[in-house]
């Protein structure tokens, strides 16, 4: 099952991500992505156990960004993985089915190349700047959502993500996008999580189902 709403979390300090992904969780959160750059394996693999205890308490999905391995080793729910990181053929081989791996895409050929791969879901963006991530690719914008939309004629799910705040959703999700997913704005008000839901339309009931 995928989501309609990602959040992924933010902080200067592994302690910062996981009192965010508590507050997620704790304000309604059904789907969260530990986004953890710049620290030592060992650290990661901390944070991660951490994060899975309070996902658990709330049974939110984690997700965990790039580190694969990470992911089956804390039971996490899946993997999502960055364009320069693992193959997601190579990933799903080593996760086995019962985990959702993810792959960011900005063009036409990178949706192309992980459905190929068969991805579980695509994270598609940047829609706008975002300082979350550094050397970002260009941005896409309604326009862009609407033309790969088109082209690419998927059942995979289709996730908006890169600066996206509670105003863009509407217009966002009219391109024929699956969902959304969003850091930033939400760290900054994690009430904000029901009112996101409300627009997307999505509580739990109207997640996608896949049948393995």
């Amino acid at each position: 099952m995928i989501s309609k709403l990602h959040y992924i979390s933010q902080g200067n300090t592994p302690e910062e991500h996981l009192n965010n992904i508590q507050s997620a969780c704790t304000a309604g959160a059904d789907w969260v992505q530990l986004r953890l750059k710049g620290f030592a394996p060992k650290i990661i693999l901390e944070t991660a156990k951490k994060a899975r205890e309070i996902t658990a308490h709330f049974q939110t999905r984690l997700i965990i960004n790039d580190y694969y391995k990470v992911a089956k080793e804390v039971n996490a729910d899946g993997v999502h993985l960055g364009k320069k990181d693992a193959c997601p053929k190579k990933v799903k081989e080593y996760l086995g089915k019962y985990y959702t791996v993810g792959g960011t895409a900005n063009t036409l050929e990178d949706c192309k190349s992980l459905l190929e791969k068969k991805v579980d879901y695509i994270g598609l963006g940047p829609f706008k700047f975002t300082e979350t991530k550094k050397n970002l690719s260009p941005v896409l914008g309604t326009v862009g959502y609407q033309v790969l939309i088109d082209e690419l004629k998927t059942d995979t799910p289709i996730i908006a993500i890169g600066g996206i705040e509670l105003n863009d959703v509407a217009e966002i999700m009219n391109t024929g996008v699956f969902g959304i997913a969003v850091s930033g704005a939400i760290t900054k008000d994690f009430n904000s999580i029901s009112a996101f839901n409300k627009v997307l339309n999505a509580p739990s009931t109207n997640e996608m189902v896949y049948k393995l």
